[in-house]
């Protein structure tokens, strides 16, 4: 049974990578591309799938790496910068994890599972998929998420 939805932001929810100098900002420490980056989806209608999805019973969570070679200082900004983004568009959801870079997202959510439930990710990220081993996985570059996420509210 489907308990939880995850997903990754940069790449996956945001156009984070077409942010002009978004490397050179990260490794400035600059949490600029984390605040201004665009979404990839019409985030409206995007929370309204996910808002019935939670009535539902999912859970919805965020599990989001960190910047490579971050100090804390710069990981509190960059945390706040993405909650900040997902507030802006409005983006429901239940548990935020920001995670250090290269973290095994499915430890952030493996232990709020029981041995039935599965849990949907959406991530740009192939190894990350691949180590996913808790349910379905999408790449949001190559499939819709909206109407995945419909299609999934209709079989609920």
């Amino acid at each position: 049974m489907i308990k939880e939805i995850v997903f990754d932001m940069d790449g996956s929810l945001n156009l984070f990578y077409d942010v002009p100098g978004w490397l050179e900002m990260l490794r400035a420490y600059d949490p600029t591309p984390y605040e201004v980056a665009e979404p990839m989806w019409d985030m409206a209608v995007l929370a309204d799938v996910l808002r019935k999805l939670q009535s539902l019973g999912i859970v919805i969570t965020v599990v989001t790496w960190l910047s490579k070679g971050s100090t804390i200082e710069y990981d509190k900004a960059v945390r706040a910068a993405k909650k900040e983004w997902l507030e802006r568009y409005d983006f429901p959801y239940d548990h935020f994890h920001g995670v250090k870079y290269g973290a095994t997202k499915a430890d952030s959510v493996r232990r709020y599972l029981s041995p039935d439930d599965e849990a949907i990710l959406f991530d740009d990220n192939a190894k990350v998929r691949k180590g996913w081993h808790l349910g379905a996985t999408y790449d949001p570059v190559k499939e819709n998420i909206i109407e995945i996420l419909k299609e999934l509210a209709r079989g609920i």
